[in-house]
C-alpha cells in the first residue's frame, strides 16, 4: 500500500512530536533525580502529598489572586475539592497528620504536579499543569538559619541540575511590618496595608485613599445595609448583611466568605470617622517601597530612611543582617543578591522573608524558583497555633528551559565560574 505525501508528512509530524514529548519527559525525570538527591542529602524526607485537596483550605489561605486560578469541583458526595495549585499546603496538611498540633520539627521534599488556571492563556513558561520540586521545614526555632539553609539548598539543587546563570532577588515582609508598626496610623490600617502589599497597584490605590478620603467607600453603601452595620458588633453586622442579601435576592456565593465581606464593610464604616493618614506617614511608606538595591547596601539605605523620618526599625534590620550573614556562611555570593522592598510573592500566606531565582533566559516574570517564611499557614490548615515554617519550590519545567543544551560544570550564583 502506498501512502499519500500528505499522510507521510502527518505521520512524520506526529512521530516528531511524540519523540519530543518523550525527550522532555526523560529530561525532566533526570533533572528531578538530581534535584531530589540534593534535597534528601540535606536531610529532607521525600513525600508525595495528594493531588486532590479540600478546596476550603486552599481558598482560605492562598489569597484572592490565586483563588481565582484554582481548579475547584464538587464530587458526587457534595464535597468541594480542588486540584492542588501548589504543594506547600498539602505538605502542611501531611505534617499535621503526623505531628499533633503541627509543632514538631519536620523536613520534607517533593516532586509533583500542580495546577493553575492561566488568565491570559497557557504558555510553555506558564502552563496550566506544571511540576514543582520543593522543600518545607517545620518547627525550626532558628529562624534565620532555617531561611538561609532553604535558599542554599535551592541554589545547590538548581546548580546540580545544570543551571549556570541566575540571580537572587529577596524581600522581607518583616521589615515592612516593622515600618508600619512604627508609623503613625490607626491600628486597623496596618493589616490592611499588609494585605494589599502583595498587589502593588492595589496597595498604591489604598494608600492614596487613606491619605485623602478614607471614608469615601462607605458613601456607596445602600442605606438599608449601612444602617445595620455596627463596628462594635461583628456578629450582628454579619446577620444584618445576610438579611440584606436575602431581602435583595442576592445569593452569598463567591471566593470570599460572609464573615470576610462583613469585616471589609465594617472597616469602611470605621474609616468614615477617621482622619486621613498623615502625608508624612504616606511619604515614609512610599520611600521605603521605592528602595531597590544590592542586598548589602539595603541596610544603610533603610537606616537613612528611618533616621530622616524618626521611625525605629532597628530590630528588623538586625534580623535582616543576621540572615544575610548566614546566607554568606552557607556559600551564597551575596554580592549577586538584589533587595527589593516592594518584592512579594503571589501566594499571600508568606509572612516574612521571601526570595526568588531569576534567569536571563526567562526574565523576572518567570522565576525558576522561589519561596519564603509562612509561620501562620499551619494554623490556617488546622494547627492550634502558629508554627515556624519556611520552604521553597522549583518550577522544574522553567528550570529545564533555562539550562543550556550542553551542560558544563556547575557554576555559582550570578554565573561566576
Amino acid at each position: 500500500m502506498t501512502l499519500s505525501p500528505h499522510a507521510g508528512r502527518g505521520d512524520s509530524f506526529e512521530t516528531h512530536m511524540a519523540a519530543e514529548t518523550a525527550r522532555k519527559f526523560e529530561a525532566l525525570e533526570t533533572q528531578a533525580g538530581r534535584i531530589m538527591s540534593v534535597f534528601t542529602a540535606a536531610g529532607y524526607e521525600a513525600v508525595s502529598p495528594a493531588v486532590i485537596q479540600p478546596a476550603g483550605v486552599f481558598l482560605d489561605v492562598v489569597g484572592e489572586t490565586l483563588r481565582a486560578r484554582t481548579y475547584v469541583f464538587t464530587d458526587p458526595d457534595g464535597d468541594e475539592l480542588c486540584l492542588r495549585p501548589d504543594l506547600t499546603v498539602p505538605t502542611c496538611r501531611l505534617h499535621l497528620e503526623r505531628a499533633a498540633n503541627g509543632n514538631a520539627p519536620g523536613r520534607y521534599c517533593y516532586n509533583g504536579t500542580a495546577f493553575r488556571f492561566q488568565p491570559v492563556g497557557a504558555t510553555s513558561a506558564h502552563p496550566r499543569e506544571f511540576r514543582q520540586a520543593g522543600i518545607e521545614n517545620f518547627g525550626s526555632k532558628e529562624r534565620e538559619a532555617a531561611e538561609a539553609e532553604t535558599v542554599a539548598t535551592i541554589v545547590a539543587a538548581v546548580t546540580a541540575a545544570g543551571l549556570r546563570s541566575f540571580k537572587l532577588r529577596i524581600g522581607d515582609l518583616g521589615l515592612f511590618r516593622a515600618l508600619l508598626d512604627a508609623a503613625d496610623m490607626p491600628a486597623r490600617w496596618r493589616p490592611r496595608l499588609s494585605h494589599h502589599f502583595w498587589r502593588p497597584e492595589a496597595f498604591r490605590d489604598e494608600l492614596k485613599r487613606l491619605t485623602t478620603t478614607p471614608g469615601h467607600a462607605v458613601k456607596g453603601l445602600p442605606v438599608a445595609l449601612a444602617s445595620g452595620l455596627t463596628v462594635t458588633s461583628p456578629e450582628k453586622s454579619e446577620q444584618a448583611l445576610l438579611a440584606y442579601l436575602t431581602a435583595e435576592g442576592i445569593e452569598p456565593v463567591g471566593v470570599r466568605s460572609l464573615s470576610e465581606v462583613t469585616e471589609s464593610l465594617l472597616a469602611k464604616v470605621a474609616d468614615a470617622s477617621s482622619a486621613p493618614l498623615p502625608a508624612k506617614t504616606a511619604a515614609i511608606i512610599e520611600r521605603y517601597l521605592a528602595i531597590t538595591a544590592p542586598a548589602r547596601d539595603a541596610p544603610r539605605l533603610l537606616k537613612d530612611l528611618a533616621r530622616q523620618d524618626g521611625v525605629d526599625v532597628s530590630a528588623a534590620l538586625e534580623v535582616y543582617n543576621r540572615r544575610l550573614q548566614l546566607m554568606s556562611n552557607a556559600g551564597i555570593d551575596i554580592t549577586n543578591i538584589e533587595f527589593s522592598a516592594e518584592f512579594g510573592r503571589t501566594l499571600e500566606y508568606y509572612t516574612g522573608f521571601v526570595f526568588e531565582l531569576v534567569t536571563p533566559e526567562l526574565g523576572p516574570l518567570s522565576p525558576v524558583a522561589g519561596g519564603g517564611r509562612y509561620d501562620s499557614l499551619m494554623r490556617a490548615v488546622g494547627a492550634k497555633d502558629d508554627v515556624p515554617a519556611v520552604g521553597a519550590a522549583i518550577h522544574t519545567e522553567r528550570l529545564l528551559a533555562a539550562i543550556p543544551a550542553e551542560l558544563g560544570s556547575a557554576q555559582t550564583i550570578g554565573g561566576a565560574s
